[in-house]
Order: structure tokens, then sequence, then C-alpha cells
């Protein structure tokens, strides 16, 4: 380590007595915060995958309705000898939204960089609970392989929506949504319920109880107060929606009728008989769901702060009233859940309230905006690909979020609940926007895991193509929600009044066709570069925060000194720093010395 450590370069004693053994024990059952945040990240990479293929069959059937579908779709749906029935359709969407939002977004926000990150970025030796943490992980495991077997099950999968609504999902008869699919759907979502919650309560205390000398709350980088408010929402709002898939697994497997109407008659018989109320699902569903939403966006939030401060090279703008906007955007998500339900008949008074303090969250989201902008301007950006990355998610927020503003009104939520432009909103917000500052994490912090840098050439043209296709797919969907395109329907050109808008549909298929094949530019970039990629020092950025004390990779105890913290972690272009950079491990000067200059990044 440099001379920036001072007095702190002896190794200091991991209190988790971290020691090499078998493979097993290392990489497998880890309790390495580190390896558990790496499993994370390559089961969701994975995941990823299926629900991209997913996608495109949806995409598929929109563009050439009841038409073969090309070789690898007929490999991949052998079972549908090439085409779609509508069965399958339905099917199709539910498992791509369950797929990306349960085993892809969640997880690889709060599992993958909430594992490696808030250690390293708080300058901890592990987590609070490394057990817990490791359980944590492995409680996915039984709801991939649910979920998993539910695509084999009678009935080619859950089709009751991501959301399982009732009566739909509670049916035992031969319709969509019944059947042991939707059975092992509700298992494996429990499962990663209780994932989360073990890792949201190791999150919360690590980054209570745990910090490095001199690390004040006020000291966080934004990354992990994007955790930290991310780890209450889950505590606070999952065991909600984890009670909800107990109740209606009952409903299902032992007869209860919480979620059962009294009487529902199906083909002139009483198919379910209970006295529940299907509603009530709703409410425990959204309660958790909306919530779920800032889950999948906050801490993008933060990664995509430290990333602009750190290539404009400039402190990071309105540092406390960004931590304030986050806690109050969390805050307001507890009590807006019910616009989701304008449609269900809800009294005008109780819907007033939902959308005014929906209306509310836009001013906490656009200090958010403001300040990204006020950081950028006037700074010496750098256009590396973790910037691009991090500028397209402000950029694509925007326009998800003034989307979202629309539907935010009853009257207009209640025309476009179900078209194409509420499909549009939720993809700007989680794929045009937290999907792209995944994709900037990886690329920012890839060094850092692996001590290897990713090829920024082609990083740049995954940038590109990335950002083209996704607008051509999901910008073209507002104007089909503008008039009327209905959502979740196999064949909506049934009624003549769509048909004009099948090229439309083509367009933006082929776009996400585009958008799914770049991913191999992606995948081969990652996986060439963790082997072949440049070799990179501590710091090869120039950023601030504590992690980039650490070595490129860090060994088991992260840090090879006991970091002491001085300052926040957004002081580039200090004049007590001969560099445009200070980092948080650097004492300040003597009164009357010299600037001290700043270790050298490599």
């Amino acid at each position: 380590m440099s001379s920036v450590a001072g007095a702190h370069d002896a190794p200091h004693e991991n209190a988790h007595g971290h020691t090499f053994g078998s493979f097993v024990s290392t990489y497998v059952f880890s309790l390495d915060h580190k390896i558990i945040g790496l499993q994370f990240l390559f089961s969701t990479l994975l995941w990823f995958l299926v629900g991209g293929l997913l996608a495109l069959g949806i995409r598929w059937q929109l563009a050439y309705p009841w038409h073969d579908m090309p070789v690898i779709g007929r490999m991949l749906f052998a079972e549908q000898g090439g085409q779609i029935s509508p069965e399958f359709y339905t099917m199709l969407f539910t498992m791509h939204a369950t797929v990306m939002i349960f085993f892809v977004i969640i997880p690889i926000l709060a599992g993958a960089f909430g594992n490696y990150l808030i250690p390293l970025m708080i300058g901890a030796d592990d987590m609070a609970f490394p057990t817990l943490n490791m359980l944590s992980y492995w409680f996915m495991w039984p709801a991939f392989i649910a979920i998993g077997s539910s695509f084999f099950a009678p009935g080619n999968g859950a089709a009751s929506g991501w959301t399982s609504y009732p009566p739909l999902s509670t049916m035992q008869t031969a319709s969509p949504g019944s059947g042991p699919a939707q059975t092992l759907w509700l298992l494996g979502v429990t499962f990663v319920g209780i994932s989360s919650m073990m890792g949201s309560v190791n999150y919360m205390t690590t980054i209570i109880q745990m910090r490095a000398p001199g690390m004040t709350m006020f000291r966080l980088p934004m990354t992990i107060w994007g955790m930290f408010i991310t780890a209450v929402l889950q505590a606070f709002a999952l065991p909600v929606l984890t009670a909800a898939g107990f109740m209606q697994l009952m409903d299902r497997v032992v007869g209860t009728g919480f979620f059962a109407p009294e009487a529902l008659v199906v083909n002139n018989a009483a198919a379910v008989t209970g006295g529940g109320q299907p509603l009530l699902w709703q409410h425990l569903f959204w309660f958790y769901s909306h919530p779920a939403v800032y889950i999948m966006i906050l801490p993008a939030m933060g990664m995509v702060s430290d990333i602009i401060a750190c290539f404009s090279r400039k402190p990071l703008f309105g540092y406390k009233p960004m931590v304030y906007s986050i806690s109050g955007i969390a805050g307001l998500g507890f009590i807006v859940w019910g616009h989701h339900m304008f449609v269900s008949g809800m009294n005008p008074v109780l819907g007033l309230t939902f959308m005014t303090s929906t209306m509310l969250i836009a001013l906490p989201s656009a200090v958010k905006v403001f300040n990204w902008l006020g950081t950028i301007w006037g700074g010496n950006i750098q256009f590396t690909t973790p910037m691009l990355f991090a500028l397209s998610f402000v950029s694509m927020f925007v326009i998800g979020g003034l989307s979202g503003i629309f539907m935010a009104a009853t009257p207009v939520d209640i025309f476009i609940h179900d078209t194409y432009f509420i499909v549009a909103h939720f993809h700007y917000v989680l794929f045009a926007g937290t999907a792209m500052a995944v994709f900037g994490g990886i690329y920012f912090w890839f060094p850092k895991m692996f001590g290897r840098m990713m090829d920024e050439r082609l990083g740049k043209v995954h940038f590109l193509l990335t950002f083209v296709f996704l607008n051509g797919t999901f910008f073209t969907m507002h104007i089909l929600g503008a008039v009327g395109f209905p959502r979740r329907l196999a064949d909506p050109y049934h009624y003549e009044t769509f048909r004009h808008l099948l090229p439309m549909n083509r367009f933006m298929t082929w776009c996400a066709i585009g958008m799914v094949g770049t991913q191999i530019i992606f995948a081969f970039n990652f996986f060439y570069s963790m082997f072949f990629g440049r070799r990179v020092g501590r710091n090869p950025w120039g950023a601030n925060s504590l992690e980039w004390a650490a070595p490129s990779p860090p060994g088991h105890g992260n840090f090879d000194f006991q970091p002491i913290v001085y300052r926040g972690p957004y002081e580039y272009g200090s004049p007590e720093s001969d560099t445009d950079y200070y980092p948080q491990t650097q004492p300040p000067p003597t009164p009357g010395a010299h600037p001290v200059p700043s270790p050298a990044h490599s």
C-alpha cells in the first residue's frame, strides 16, 4: 500500500476468521461477501438470458401472430411445435416478468452489488452475519428450481401474470393459471422473499454497526445510501408479500378461502367456494410490489451518483438533498400502492389520495435528476463506458418518470391501464433505467472484482447498440398505448382497430432481437476480460471511496490496512490535494505544509 495508508499499513485482524479451505467451502458455500456477491452476479446474468429469450417469444407472436418461430424458437419452445398458443403466450409474459423482476433486477442490485460493495465501501471486513449472508444466496436456489420446474409442469408454466391475481390463480380447473405450475410459482416467489429478508437484515446491521473509524452516515457514498434505504424497504414490505404468498398457497393446496370468493361458477358448476376477497390479494401484493419498484431503482440511483461524480471529476452536487430525496422516495413509496388498483372499483376519495401521493413522488425524483445535472455541469467529463451508461440511466429515467405522471392521474390511468403505455413506462424505468445502471456498475467495478479492465471499445459498441435498440423497442410502445393497443393479448389484431399497428410491432420486434443479440458483445467482453483483460492496480478510475483503497481483487478481510476515514467520498478537485481526487483514507495535510500527493492510480 502506498504512503496514503500512513500509520495504518499494518494488516488488521479479520473478525470472521476467513481461511482458505476446499474449493467447496471457498467458492460454493462461501461465507465471504465478495464470493457471495459474485454468485448472485453470475446467477442473475444467466437468468437475464432466460428472461430475454422469453421476451423474444412475446415479441414474435405480436409481430407474426400464429406463424412458426425461427429455428432457435422451435428449439427453445419445442413443445409448441414452433407455434405459440394463446395459453403459451400467457405463460410467456408471466414468466418473462417473473424472471426479470424476481431473478434479475432485484437480486443483481441488492444481492450482487449489495453483497460485494457494502463492506468494501464502509471499510468493513465482511457482513455482520456471514452465515446468514450465505443462506440468503442459497435460499434463492429453491426458487430457481421451483420456477424453472414450472416451465415443464402440465400447462407449460404459470400463466396468471406476474401479479398472480385471484380467482384465476387459485382455480383448480384446466385453465391458464391453474395446475401445479402455479403452485411452483408461488413456492418460488416465497423463497425469493425469504432470501431478500435475510439480506435486508444483514445490510442494515452491517451499515449501522460496522463502518470504519471516521465513516459517519453522511460520509457514506450514495451507493450505500441506496442499498441502506432499499434494505429498509425490504424489511418492512417483504413480510407482507411473503405472508400473502403463503395464504394463496394454502388456498391452492389446502383449500382455504383467503382470496376465493364465496362462489365462482365455472362450466355451470361451483368451482371455488370460500368467502374470501380477491381484492385483498391486490392490496397485499401491491403493498410490497410498489416499494419493490424502488427496491429496483434506488440502488441504481446510488451507483449512478458515484459514477457520474467520478467521471465528471466534481463533487456530487447537493449530497444531503440527495440523501433526503432518496429517503423521501422510500417513505412515499409505502402510501401509493393503490394507484395500481384505480380500475378495481376504488372509492373516488381514496383514489384521489393515492393519486396525490403518487404525484408527490415526482418531487424527490426531480431533486435527484437536478443534482445529477448539477454534478455534470461544468465538469471535466470523461466519456468512459460506465459514464455513458450512467448518463443513459438519467435520460431514460426522465422519460420513464414523465410517463409515470400521466398514469398517476386516475382519469388517464383508467384509459391506459391495460394498454402498452403501461408496458412502455415500466420498461423505461426498469430496463432503459435500472438495467443501464447495472451495466454501468459492472463496467465500473469490474476492475475491483477481477483486477482486470473490460475492453473500452467493445463496451462503447455495446452501449451504443443497446441504447439504439432499446429506444426502438420501448419508445414505440408509448405510441401503441396512446391509441389503446392492449397488453396481455396474444392477437390484438383480431380487432380491426389495431390491424394497422402490425408494421410498428414488427419494427419493435426486430429492435428487440437486435437488443438481445447485442448482449453477446457484453458477454464476450465480460468473460474474456476476466482472464485476458488488462491488469490494473487498486484505483484505475481515480475514485475517492474506500473500495478503491483495497487490493484488486480484494483478499479475505478486504483491506491490508485499517482504513480510517477523514472526509466524504466526493472531494474531487480539492485544493488540499495535488491531483483531482482526494481519497477518503488520505490524512489531511499538516497546517502550513504543501498539499499531500494522492496515490497514483493505474
